[in-house]
């Protein structure tokens, strides 16, 4: 059974909803599951050092209010998911085609999933700007990525061609927000949905597998 998962690491429901599938997963070892990583990108048009927290998510939320509200919400999801969230201490809005660019790097050493957990709690937890291009060599070498395998992608263009290419799967899909993952190639389930949602998303399309 083939995931594909399309999120941003500058996502914080992506990391929960992550979070939340991995669960799933793990309570059926015996599934066979090909989880593949699509890059996505929310704000594709930032520069690539990013911008600060203010004015940018401020506007985003109308106004300083409603953003700490919606923090306050998404760190009280986040504790339930078991799932750090420090938003006091966010770096601002990055640019994430470099930290994509890594976790597709991750993956040549089977490492998708560790990498793609440092980078968010990295930023979302401990304040890690991941536009800044040594941390995200330290936070993905800290997953098992060799450090200077990740400094020499992110010194070229490699992966860039692959991040784009995802970002225009998820336009033909009609894909506009994240986390959304395309089951088996024939279901999207969308948003950071719980364990038991996943649960029996899994256990129908592998019962469709076995009787298909």
């Amino acid at each position: 059974m083939t995931l594909d998962v399309y999120a941003d690491l500058a996502c914080p429901w992506c990391s929960i909803g992550e979070a939340h599938l991995a669960r799933a997963l793990a309570a059926r070892p015996d599934l066979a599951v090909d989880r593949r990583w699509r890059p996505f990108q929310l704000q594709p048009g930032l520069p690539r050092a990013g911008v600060p927290l203010r004015p940018f998510f401020p506007d985003k939320f109308g106004g300083e209010e409603a953003m700490q509200a919606a923090f306050a919400r998404t760190a009280e999801a986040g504790r339930a998911a078991g799932v750090p969230f420090d938003f006091a201490r966010l770096a601002g809005a990055p640019n994430t085609a470099d930290a994509h660019r890594l976790v597709l790097l991750a993956g040549t050493h089977g490492r998708t999933w560790e990498a793609a957990r440092a980078l968010f709690d990295g930023s979302f937890a401990h304040g890690r700007d991941l536009s800044d291009l040594d941390t995200l060599v330290e936070l993905v070498a800290s997953a098992g990525v060799p450090a200077d395998e990740a400094r020499n992608v992110l010194t070229g263009d490699r992966y860039a061609d692959d991040v784009a290419a995802a970002q225009a799967e998820a336009a033909a899909l009609g894909v506009r927000g994240v986390p959304f993952v395309v089951v088996a190639g024939r279901y999207g389930v969308s948003g950071a949905q719980p364990p038991e949602v996943w649960a029996e998303v899994l256990d129908r399309v592998a019962r469709e597998g076995a009787t298909g």
